[in-house]
């Protein structure tokens, strides 16, 4: 049995399965928890106090505090999952995430494990400098830590109940405008993400990228919202008879380079799609890995599209001009194309 579900129902469900799975999971944030509240900043938590009142924890708003719980709880056996209201907010607890989470296991010579998710909204989507940031960047050169990016409600639930069996700390990424949240959330902009989504257990693993759009012309390699652009921008070039290959990469950290050589090879031309500021970005990793590996095969430099190195604008208009969009998308793969011969 199928049913469909937006990616803050499907993490819904997914959370509530693996609580009562385990009895070691627990949740703990901001106002995820409050009866008659909106469950979260989006809806994630919704109702799971009445289910769980013993197991979902709202904290004071100290990200330091509640993130060094987690911790502390997840050294003594438990499997937490934070909820940090907006991804920006992970500067406040960079001690606790850097210096502990990741590195615990490590300096313990594998005697201590530190289980543990953290979920964090990302994106731009009208609230400002401070409520915008894309964050991946901070976090995928920070070894211990395993960060992925969801991009559709199966892999959100899928690569949630990974993450939570899995014994490292998961730092988990999920775009703003992609939770299709109801009432009071609707996000102006939101981009549809629903899926078709399995009544049976199922997990989705983690370390691989997906195939979302098979091609020949160009690789477009994305995640989060850019992979929703891309593949529109997919089905514009293709009217033009360019073929794009769009990949969600998915795993951050560490990389599925096994799958993104692959297309490289296959296309012999790259773009990597990014929302945040283009310098030291995501896409700077991706391009220098696969310029190292396959780059005697490609027809073109890899290309980077992302956006302008300055705080992200308050203003709609500017918001929007900040962020890649699908015709700047469209215009890169063309040039790519069409600047640098064919494949033959």
């Amino acid at each position: 049995m199928m049913s469909r579900q937006t990616i803050a129902e499907s993490l819904r469900d997914g959370i509530a399965e693996e609580m009562r799975r385990d009895p070691a999971v627990f949740c703990l944030g901001e106002d995820i928890a409050i009866p008659g509240g909106w469950g979260g900043a989006f809806t994630v938590t919704l109702g799971l106090e009445a289910e769980f009142p013993d197991r979902m924890l709202n904290t004071p708003i100290a990200e330091l505090g509640f993130f060094g719980a987690a911790v502390g709880a997840a050294i003594m056996g438990m499997r937490p999952i934070v909820d940090v209201q907006y991804g920006d907010f992970l500067f406040l607890a960079m001690d606790q995430i850097v210096n502990n989470a990741a590195k615990l296991r490590y300096m313990s010579g594998g005697k201590v494990s530190v289980p543990m998710v953290m979920r964090a909204p990302v994106g731009a989507t009208g609230r400002g400098s401070q409520h915008a940031q894309s964050m991946e960047r901070y976090f995928i050169g920070v070894p211990g830590i395993k960060v992925v990016a969801v991009s559709n409600a199966y892999d959100a639930k899928g690569i949630l109940k990974s993450a939570v069996r899995d014994g490292n700390p998961v730092l988990m990424f999920e775009h703003k405008l992609l939770y299709g949240s109801k009432g009071a959330r609707t996000e102006s902009g939101a981009v549809d993400a629903s899926s078709e989504i399995p009544a049976a257990d199922y997990t989705v693993p983690l370390g691989r990228a997906a195939v979302r759009r098979e091609g020949r012309s160009v690789s477009i390699l994305a995640w989060l919202l850019m992979v929703h652009l891309a593949e529109q921008a997919a089905a514009i070039l293709a009217e033009e008879g360019i073929e794009a290959e769009v990949i969600d990469v998915r795993s951050l950290a560490p990389l599925d380079l096994g799958t993104l050589c692959d297309s490289a090879r296959k296309t012999r031309r790259v773009l990597v799609v990014e929302e945040g500021p283009i310098t030291g970005g995501v896409n700077a990793e991706i391009a220098a890995a696969i310029s190292e590996r396959v780059g005697r095969d490609l027809l073109a430099p890899v290309t980077r599209l992302a956006s302008p190195d300055v705080p992200v604008p308050f203003s709609p208009p500017l918001e929007n001009a900040y962020r890649p969009s699908v015709e700047q998308i469209v215009a890169a793969a063309r040039k790519l194309v069409q600047g640098f011969g064919s494949t033959a």
